[in-house]
């Protein structure tokens, strides 16, 4: 190590450049990680932030919330049962809403109306304002990216083609719902809205989306057996059943894994290319007594060290540059996420060293010094 350290220390220039170059192709990964962690947030993050275990849909609904309807009695049968501790109505539409206390501003907003029972653990936490109360049927919590647009506590949300009206009376952090800003409500509000057309409710009992569950080792096959026209889903597989999560998603992972398969070649080529340029040195350390385990490592050494600074520089520009994003941009950086990969790519930039101190010590000193053609 203290010969990797002073030949760095006497051609700085040169190291310079390859730790630059590892930072660019490392803050490049974390940026499109933070894109890509940004978009699947914005389109899942209410399912994500829901504390349950086991979700119970419509049958042959594919966890898809626009193809479910269950009856919300199922809820107040099983708790007590099937190790179920609680249990949670959800009920989903998407609606268009304006603010009618900014009576000039014409603009009218995409949301996701989210009827829930008040005190239930799928409530979100707020920020500001208060929680959901059982008693106000028409008090709404709306998700912060909302306040942008305009709407304050106490103002009143209209829901277009409708006779409803909404009232603000607090905001939550982080909630969307397929790409959009989420609004949570009282369940019985949101079914008077959601099943105000005739027959609507296909004559299911109070009728939601979906039921979440929250327990320990919860038996999903006798609740399925003991219900009609229901299926369970782990949390994960609601996710997924998210609209056109599971596309975006795998499009994501794709593009990160060829940009993993192309840096982790170019460093690769890159360590090799630069150590072999080395040759000579290490064929005058080889004549002179040096053994091929002291140079295998003093070339790991080298790279790992100068890997391991480029690496977090990368780490830290790109938390510097997520200061520097718009708000509205989806960019949504994982710690551990970052911390993998972070690691992945110092494996590769490890493992091209070792191949190339492997070609190296099996070099002749004579012919590595060029006294021998």
């Amino acid at each position: 190590m203290f010969l990797a350290l002073k030949e760095m220390r006497h051609s700085k220039t040169r190291f310079l450049m390859i730790g630059a170059i590892i930072m660019l192709i490392g803050w490049l990964v974390f940026i499109l990680s933070g894109l890509g962690n940004g978009l699947s947030s914005l389109a899942a993050a209410t399912m994500k932030n829901i504390d349950g275990d086991l979700f119970i849909y419509e049958e042959g609904s594919e966890a898809a919330m626009m193809k479910t309807k269950v009856s919300g009695s199922i809820a107040d049968n099983i708790v007590g049962k099937y190790n179920v501790e609680q249990a949670a109505n959800f009920g989903q539409s998407t609606i268009i809403v304006h603010n009618e206390n900014v009576p000039d501003v014409k603009e009218k907003n995409d949301v996701t109306f989210i009827g829930i029972e008040p005190g239930k653990f799928i409530e979100p936490t707020v920020i500001e304002g208060q929680q959901l109360d059982p008693n106000d049927k028409f008090g709404v919590l709306i998700d912060e990216s909302l306040q942008e647009k305009g709407y304050d506590i106490g103002d009143t949300i209209v829901v277009t083609s409708s006779n409803l009206k909404l009232k603000v009376i607090g905001f939550t952090k982080g909630e969307t719902f397929n790409h959009l800003p989420t609004i949570f409500g009282h369940i019985a509000t949101w079914q008077s809205y959601a099943f105000a057309a005739p027959g609507s409710d296909n004559g299911l009992e109070y009728p939601v989306s979906m039921i979440a569950l929250q327990g320990n080792d919860i038996e999903a096959e006798k609740i399925q057996k003991d219900f009609d026209l229901i299926e369970t889903f782990s949390k994960s597989e609601a996710v997924m059943g998210m609209p056109g999560y599971k596309e975006e998603s795998a499009t994501i992972y794709m593009m990160l894994a060829f940009l993993f398969v192309i840096s982790a070649i170019i460093i690769a080529v890159f360590f090799y290319v630069f150590i072999l340029q080395k040759t000579q040195q290490f064929g005058v350390m080889k004549a002179i007594g040096a053994s091929d385990r002291f140079i295998k490592n003093s070339i790991i050494s080298q790279v790992f060290f100068l890997s391991s600074v480029s690496i977090i520089a990368g780490i830290g520009l790109t938390y510097l540059t997520a200061l520097a994003l718009p708000e509205e941009m989806p960019f949504n950086l994982d710690f551990k996420i970052v911390l993998l990969y972070a690691v992945i790519l110092l494996i590769v930039s490890v493992l091209g060293s070792v191949i190339s101190a492997r070609r190296v010590t099996k070099i002749d000193p004579l012919t590595a010094i060029g006294r021998v053609e």
